[in-house]
């Protein structure tokens, strides 16, 4: 998607293409990235990186669409992830992840959950595994809480680029 979603679709075209938006700009941070850019550490008050939050993201996706939602295991780089050592391995590890990985990571990972919606016809099928407690939530409900995780961390992307550009010699 390249613009602003469309302001007169049905609901479930409004949280998709609103959801698409917030995923194209994560992957717009990306672009013209180095490896090392993507990996630095680059506002002292936190250890995000733009990385980190990427391969976040791509984890985020699985573990809603796939493993909340349809209680399937999780996929690859996930299911062997050490979390019970690292539970925020997707972000320690992602300085070993080049930026072409990462993308990669990201963009396979909205195309499993876009297939996995895909199948589904109604926003109000709940989950299978329980979240926040004992309590189902729906598909509806998902849509809304990935493109609030997708935008917050958009905004910390937003951060973390402009920190380095700035640090970027001046031609």
């Amino acid at each position: 998607m390249d613009g602003y979603p469309e302001v007169a679709v049905d609901e479930r075209q409004m949280l998709e293409q609103f959801l698409d938006f917030h995923r194209a700009g994560v992957v717009r941070t990306l672009d013209g990235l180095t490896d090392t850019e993507a990996a630095e550490r680059v506002l002292p008050a936190t250890d995000l990186t733009i990385g980190g939050i990427v391969k976040h993201l791509a984890a985020m996706e699985d573990l809603w669409f796939s493993h909340k939602l349809l209680d399937a295991p999780s996929a690859e780089p996930w299911r062997s992830a050490p979390f019970a050592e690292d539970p925020d391995w997707e972000f320690h590890s992602a300085a070993k992840n080049s930026v072409d990985e990462l993308r990669e990571l990201y963009l396979s990972s909205c195309a499993a959950s876009r297939a996995i919606v895909a199948r589904l016809e109604s926003l109000d099928v709940l989950a299978a595994r329980a979240s926040f407690g004992a309590k189902l939530v729906s598909l509806r409900w998902i849509y809304l809480h990935m493109i609030e995780e997708t935008a917050q961390h958009r905004g910390h992307l937003d951060l973390l680029l402009d920190g380095i550009r700035q640090a970027r010699p001046r031609r």
